[in-house]
């Protein structure tokens, strides 16, 4: 019998990927080329085995979703919302606590922001996951950071047009209030903002599979963050079907080790852990039935 076998592909975004330079067109705008915002090393090759995996394996895919990292330029976690105590410009890679902002050492720009800032802060450092971080503008709704992995995109256009189904496009990220490492839900979901709570149909959607190759950047942080989610819903009986696809994955520089204990905890709750030859291995084999 065909199993059901779901690709999920986490932010796959160009800002995320050390791309070469023959996948850097020119911008018309002012000449220059553009670069990628925040590149995890390795990424390009971890995109190039994903295409390959649809372009190969795609007659045994049964579903494929992607998440979309979508920011606007005024973020929470961007540079531009925040300045120093002297009022300068904070750099990216600041983390930020709740304590920074209540001695002034780090203060929204907006001055009106600061109770909602605290408040968020406060919950943030509560759940006991994530401190913020300000990262470099990134994924910006619109721009060409925000756009697929060439390779990504086309092998994916081959299986839509091929299979007469829609890849399942996840957009995460586009409140300024919150951060949204997770496609499942924000850090702090916002009550008033429907698109920072728990994701049902993306979870319902998952729950059907058979199994769940799990695949994109970075995994130290987007991947690690939904995949946690997705565990915490699924439980364990059903934590099997999620397999880690770790030649197609890479994590932050800096962030090896919550990298490499995500991956430990994931697997002693059950998770499996496979590189691309095995996952081409199960798709083809379902291509066959």
């Amino acid at each position: 019998m065909r199993r059901n076998l779901h690709l999920l592909i986490i932010d796959p975004q160009n800002d995320f990927c050390d791309l070469p330079a023959d996948y850097l067109a020119a911008d018309p705008a002012n000449g220059g080329k553009p670069a990628p915002a925040l590149p995890v090393p390795g990424a390009h090759g971890d995109m190039l085995r994903v295409a390959d995996l649809i372009n190969r394996g795609g007659a045994g895919i049964s579903e494929i979703s992607i998440t979309l990292d979508s920011h606007h330029r005024l973020d929470i976690a961007h540079p531009g919302f925040w300045m120093s105590a002297a009022g300068s410009a904070v750099t990216p890679f600041t983390q930020i606590s709740a304590a920074d902002v209540r001695a002034g050492s780090y203060l929204p720009r907006m001055p009106t922001a600061l109770p909602r800032v605290l408040r968020y802060l406060d919950q943030l450092e509560a759940a006991g996951r994530y401190q913020l971080m300000v990262w470099p503008v990134h994924c910006e709704i619109g721009a060409w950071g925000h756009n697929v992995h060439a390779d990504v995109r086309r092998a994916y256009n081959r299986w839509e047009e091929d299979t007469l189904r829609s890849v399942n496009k996840i957009s995460k990220g586009s409140n300024p209030w919150t951060e949204h490492y997770s496609a499942v839900q924000a850090e702090v979901p916002d009550p008033d903002d429907v698109l920072t709570q728990s994701n049902q149909a993306l979870l319902d959607s998952l729950a059907t599979a058979d199994r769940i190759y799990i695949t994109g950047e970075a995994g130290s942080h987007c991947v690690k963050a939904t995949t946690e989610h997705i565990a915490d819903h699924f439980g364990p009986q059903h934590m099997a079907k999620l397999v880690l696809v770790t030649d197609c994955m890479s994590p932050v520089s800096g962030f090896e080790r919550q990298y490499r204990e995500f991956l430990v905890d994931m697997v002693a709750r059950g998770a499996q852990i496979a590189n691309a030859a095995d996952v081409l291995t199960d798709l083809s084999a379902n291509a066959d039935r």
